[in-house]
């Protein structure tokens, strides 16, 4: 079966973490499990797996991936900003190795009709929850309902978007005049926002826009940072955290955490520099091309 996402360097992290026979991995961000299957090929039963994702039909692909493989696999749905929690109810006080792949997958940009891609005309959901409640935050509802001021900072901050001031007035603009729904009004209000070279360049136009609801939807930057500490903390001596990173924004964060635990001689950096993807990846997944991978060991 054709799983419809590539694994960004895949080898490179999975030698980075050293798995060994008897030791406990927590893929954190699962997504359609093409981590984990590959530490199964490599150590089959020897090694207990627990995979996180709060998207449900990531859940369901993984499932269906791995179900021929005999092993000791518990898949939670869950962030892995919770992680301390899901060991806790799993009674598991440390684990050897976790993987955190922060990239959004194929299958959530093509399949989830949720509005991650301006390519299509989708709902202004953003979110990685199949099922939102009523009380999870949209981008419906930050399009429709945020200040001005705080849309400009979003854009700003989360996606380094130079004329995030001008789309921020011309969101308030259009909202004037009918609610946002979908995401062809929001790419439609960017291009009038934006001047006419910004349109020819080779990356769209909306990108930074789209990116920076999304992690403000999904509250992504601070999950990261409790994600990283939270697991961290829950390694044993010797253990290894590896993050796959896609954009500045994120290895920033990464970058500092990791090299902080160094200088308080708490970790010892595995990677110096971050690992990114060779030509031929970067070829054959465009999406890769923007990948770091950054390992630290815990003393």
């Amino acid at each position: 079966m054709d799983y419809g996402h590539s694994s960004v360097l895949l080898h490179e992290s999975l030698d980075a973490l050293d798995l060994q026979k008897g030791e406990i991995f927590v893929d954190g961000t699962l997504g359609s499990a093409g981590h984990t299957e590959e530490v199964l090929k490599r150590l089959g039963k020897d090694v207990r797996i627990i995979g996180l994702d709060q998207d449900e039909d990531a859940l369901e692909r993984a499932r269906k991936r791995l179900k021929s493989y005999k092993s000791s696999i518990t898949l939670v749905q869950d962030n892995f900003r919770h992680l301390d929690i899901v060991l806790d109810e799993l009674k598991i006080e440390k684990v050897d190795k976790i993987l955190l792949d922060i990239g959004l997958s194929s299958n959530q940009f093509e399949e989830s009709g949720r509005g991650f891609s301006f390519q299509k005309d989708e709902p202004l959901g953003m979110t990685f929850k199949k099922k939102p409640g009523e009380e999870d935050l949209t981008a419906a509802m930050i399009l429709n309902e945020w200040g001005e001021d705080t849309l400009e900072t979003i854009l700003r901050g989360y996606g380094e978007e130079t004329f995030a001031r001008k789309i921020a007035r011309a969101i308030v603009e259009y909202r004037e005049l009918q609610p946002f729904r979908t995401t062809h009004q929001l790419v439609e209000v960017v291009k009038e926002a934006t001047p006419g070279w910004y349109h020819h360049r080779k990356l769209h136009f909306a990108t930074k826009t789209f990116q920076a609801l999304r992690i403000a939807v999904n509250d992504e930057l601070e999950a990261l940072k409790e994600g990283i500490q939270k697991g961290f903390e829950r390694l044993e001596s010797g253990g290894r955290i590896a993050v796959i990173s896609f954009h500045s924004l994120e290895d920033r964060i990464v970058k500092n955490f990791f090299r902080d635990k160094h200088k308080e001689e708490e970790g010892i950096l595995i990677t110096k520099r971050p690992i990114t993807p060779g030509d031929k990846e970067i070829t054959e997944n465009r999406r890769a091309r923007s990948a770091k991978l950054r390992v630290l060991q815990k003393k």
